[in-house]
């Protein structure tokens, strides 16, 4: 079983991190109004998977990263049917971008949480999670989404 949940946990943080990177490239090109067909793929795929994966570990009762997972599934989910369903007609458009944002947000929502929990020296600075450190740099990272989204929803109009 360890070693499954070894591999588990490897595969998850690898899907997770090349989402994470996708997202941001494509968010980058929204900025520029550019669709960026291939990574926004490769951004929706892993993404969802990130959020189907996690619910693969053992858990007793529905916990925080659960809830997270789920309501990256509910976004990706409009921002999908807003790209290829609606293509981005009218309010899709702007919808499309709030949710693909608010779902790389949530993924790295999530890597900070990791990190204060695997890394040694972020651990030490908040060891129960619930420390100024953590709390802070979570702030810090909602600002600078809300910030990312705001300036792609004004610039992504793609033609």
């Amino acid at each position: 079983m360890n070693l499954v949940m070894t591999t588990l946990g490897y595969v998850h943080s690898v899907i997770s991190l090349v989402g994470i990177a996708a997202g941001f490239v494509v968010v980058r090109g929204m900025f520029h109004s550019q669709r960026r067909e291939g990574w926004t793929q490769v951004f929706l795929l892993t993404t969802v998977a990130t959020s189907v994966t996690g619910f693969f570990f053992p858990f007793g009762t529905l916990l925080p990263s659960h809830k997270i997972g789920i309501l990256s599934l509910i976004v990706l989910a409009i921002a999908m049917v807003a790209l290829y369903v609606r293509h981005l007609a009218g309010a899709w458009r702007w919808m499309y971008v709030v949710c693909a944002v608010l779902a790389q947000y949530f993924n790295c929502f999530v890597l900070v949480v990791q990190l204060f929990r695997r890394v040694t020296v972020l651990q030490t600075l908040a060891p129960t999670q619930s420390e100024p450190p953590l709390a802070i740099t979570q702030l810090v990272v909602l600002l600078l989404f809300v910030w990312l989204g705001t300036r792609a929803v004004k610039r992504f109009h793609p033609a």
